[in-house]
């Protein structure tokens, strides 16, 4: 029987890095590469934390991917880098301080904080491999960490996904909804979008431009034409639900072709929706 703890006068079954591999094993999933979004409290109560769930996915062979933003280095848009069109409002916003005076390095362990927990786990570990984007890096551990991360550049920021995709790799929603899978912004630029553009310091110490996804608030509309493509289990109190990423490339690039608007959210003012449906910023 599965032990558990009783937090806050509830019942909780207790998560093992053991339980964690089983899941793998459940889903076909072992040696696969994998680009996790997570909530680590969806599970209860994990022996040994974040730590436990990264050791079960590397334990069944598994390569680890997540993204590992860092918005910390962001700076104010200079004057002449404004494009039209970017979901900025630039006579409101000023934008970032933060990053005025840092440069980003790929061996930093520093990550927002609403990364979670997982990711924060990963890139503190020495052997992870972080990409080279100074706001939207993606990181990796296990076989192929390399390989899906080499190719990452400021103005290449979803190089990462591409390369999931090739390799037949999978996106794993532990807990969290579609609103979190980056890898429909990457639909979005192969449906014909250009990317966001932001701003940050350059390892010359001068501002530079680095390609951003935009609003991903309205990617939940995208659920009944992604889901026929999603498998799914429970580990302890975490909804595991895996979607193979070339298939949902596909999908998802066609849709939105057919449909600017579904990737729009319920604000009807957001600029960033509004300005990608128009087709991003014009370059």
């Amino acid at each position: 029987m599965r032990s558990s703890n009783r937090v806050l006068g509830v019942y909780c079954l207790k998560t093992t890095s053991r339980d964690v591999a089983k899941a793998i094993r459940r889903l076909g999933l072992s040696g696969s590469s994998l680009c996790a979004h997570s909530s680590l409290q969806s599970f209860g109560w994990v022996e040994g934390g974040a730590s436990a769930v990264v050791n079960g996915l590397l334990a069944e062979g598994c390569t680890v991917m997540v993204p590992t933003f860092s918005y910390a280095f962001g700076i104010p848009p200079p004057p002449n880098m404004r494009p039209t069109r970017n979901g900025w409002n630039y006579a409101e916003s000023i934008g970032p301080t933060s990053g005025i005076g840092l440069v980003y390095d790929q061996d930093t362990k520093l990550i927002d904080s609403d990364m979670g927990a997982i990711p924060t786990e990963i890139v503190n570990r020495p052997d992870r491999i972080r990409g080279n984007h100074m706001l939207d890096s993606f990181s990796a551990v296990g076989p192929l960490a390399h390989e899906l991360i080499s190719g990452q550049e400021p103005m290449n920021v979803f190089a990462p996904l591409n390369a999931l995709a090739e390799k037949n790799g999978s996106v794993i929603l532990m807990g969290v909804g579609l609103e979190r899978m980056t890898l429909i912004h990457l639909a979005e630029r192969r449906a014909g979008r250009n990317l966001f553009l932001r701003w940050a310091n350059g390892y010359d110490k001068r501002p530079m431009e680095v390609e951003a996804g935009g609003c991903s608030d309205g990617f939940g509309n995208l659920k009944p034409i992604l889901f026929p493509l999603m498998r799914e289990t429970r580990v302890s109190q975490s909804l595991w639900r895996v979607f193979p990423a070339r298939a949902v490339l596909e999908v998802a690039e066609r849709a939105i072709r057919e449909n600017p608007v579904l990737t729009h959210c319920a604000n009807s003012a957001c600029i960033r929706c509004n300005d990608a449906i128009l087709g991003g910023p014009i370059l």
